[in-house]
């Protein structure tokens, strides 16, 4: 009796075969968080303006260092797949320049961390490159504890 598909012919399955996400899937899911980001950088960066000096403006110039330097590294793995990326802000960014209020727009922001947090969680056992998965673990990383910093800096703004 013959195998279809011999354990030594493992390593020929493509990506997807495998329970791995496809080159479209991480493209698609890089670029969704690119433009996350760039909301995220540009929110963070409008809000320290705003918040003069403080620890509310040192929290949003932390964070908007973090968004940009995401920005960057997600632009990097889209050109590297060989695709272009994607030139859009995300709707997150007027959403939360709707709300005035700092400490609510702090707390909005954070729950677009945590939306980017949940994404990470899902996509990141489905990522085979281990370039990608270490830049995508660390940028979950720095998202936790951003949103912990976050948290802190609004509980004792109050």
């Amino acid at each position: 009796m013959e195998l279809s598909s011999p354990a030594c012919s493992m390593h020929e399955a493509d990506d997807q075969y495998m329970g791995y996400a496809g080159k479209d899937e991480l493209i698609i899911f890089l670029n969704e968080l690119l433009e996350a980001e760039r909301a995220g950088a540009r929110v963070t960066l409008e809000s320290a303006r705003a918040a003069g000096s403080g620890p509310i403006s040192d929290l949003m110039r932390t964070v908007q260092q973090d968004e940009a330097r995401w920005c960057g590294m997600l632009l990097g793995h889209i050109k590297a797949l060989g695709e272009v990326p994607s030139p859009q802000v995300g709707a997150f960014y007027g959403e939360a320049m709707s709300i005035a209020d700092l400490a609510e727009r702090i707390t909005f922001l954070n729950r677009g961390q945590g939306w980017v947090v949940r994404k990470l969680r899902e996509m990141l056992p489905r990522v085979r490159n281990d370039r990608l998965h270490a830049d995508l673990s660390e940028m979950l990383r720095s998202h936790e504890a951003n949103i912990a910093l976050a948290k802190n800096v609004v509980a004792h703004a109050s």
